[in-house]
């Protein structure tokens, strides 16, 4: 049978078209579900979705004494801005690990034994007075002669005045002179000049509650714990010679100067109140 080499051509075409039609079918991807609000919205009428899982502490987010984590944060950052040791943060929200916090993660950043009033000032309890006991409360007073003269009461001395912890005496930190003064925008502290090597003191009695390079822009550092109010950071150091958990005193040598994460040899050199920076002048006595 003789076929014409045009309809040859034709079926061709035909059979090629209806294979390249079937493997294109065989091959198309599979749409990509989105399990978040996309799909929730495209759900069928009086389909119930179930809510993404909470965070832990989500139900303290925004109370006084909490923090919610935010994208960037470290443990270190949170406790240097809340004027605690990250170590104390950790244990108080039972972190197994205190590499892994999430963002919209809240953390609890006072101790569990404190009070925080609406205005985020921390107190603590007080003792109560002492409870006179009963049977001498009660106990008769002795009888006196009508005509025995009555002493003048003898004032009582005065109390004395309560501690404040905002009466640290510090002290500064280098010698050097003042390179950068506290700028609440730009410098969070002082920038005290000198050579590497020299002695960095620290500027009050305390505890290390971080000796490290674990935040960025303050190279090595070092974070001394005084009371429940103040902290005082040490920045840029060549050489750390604390170590976490210990405590030192005024005037000791932390740490020696240098110029890690910096653009020369100086002391970065910051006391933060309650977490806050605050300018060192209205502590540091007048050189």
């Amino acid at each position: 049978m003789l076929v014409s080499r045009s309809h040859v051509v034709g079926v061709s075409a035909v059979l090629t078209a209806l294979v390249l039609a079937g493997c294109g079918t065989r091959m198309t991807k599979a749409p990509v579900e989105d399990r978040g609000a996309s799909s929730a919205a495209s759900s069928s009428p009086g389909m119930v979705v179930a809510p993404a899982k909470p965070l832990p502490g989500a139900e303290n987010a925004g109370k006084p004494g909490y923090y919610t984590v935010k994208a960037g944060d470290t443990l270190i950052r949170i406790g240097l801005e809340n004027g605690q040791g990250w170590k104390d943060i950790a244990r108080w929200n039972n972190l197994d690990n205190a590499n892994l916090i999430e963002v919209g993660q809240v953390l609890r950043v006072v101790p569990p034994s404190a009070a925080v009033t609406e205005t985020g000032v921390v107190t603590r309890p007080i003792a109560s007075a002492a409870v006179i006991p009963s049977s001498v409360a009660s106990a008769p007073k002795p009888a006196t002669s009508a005509a025995a003269p009555v002493p003048a009461p003898v004032p009582s001395p005065a109390p004395a005045a309560a501690s404040s912890e905002d009466d640290v005496p510090f002290i500064w930190p280098a010698s050097g002179s003042l390179l950068a003064g506290f700028d609440e925008a730009r410098n969070k502290g002082y920038d005290i000049s000198g050579k590497a090597g020299d002695p960095v003191l620290a500027a009050a009695d305390g505890r290390v509650v971080y000796a490290g390079a674990g935040l960025r822009g303050y190279g090595n550092l070092v974070i001394l714990k005084h009371n429940n109010t103040f902290l005082t950071a040490y920045a840029h150091n060549q050489a750390l010679l604390v170590k976490e958990d210990q405590t030192v005193r005024r005037g000791q040598k932390i740490a020696e100067m240098g110029s890690t994460d910096a653009d020369r040899v100086k002391l970065h050199f910051e006391i933060r109140r309650q977490g806050k920076p605050v300018d060192p002048v209205r502590y540091l006595p007048a050189r």
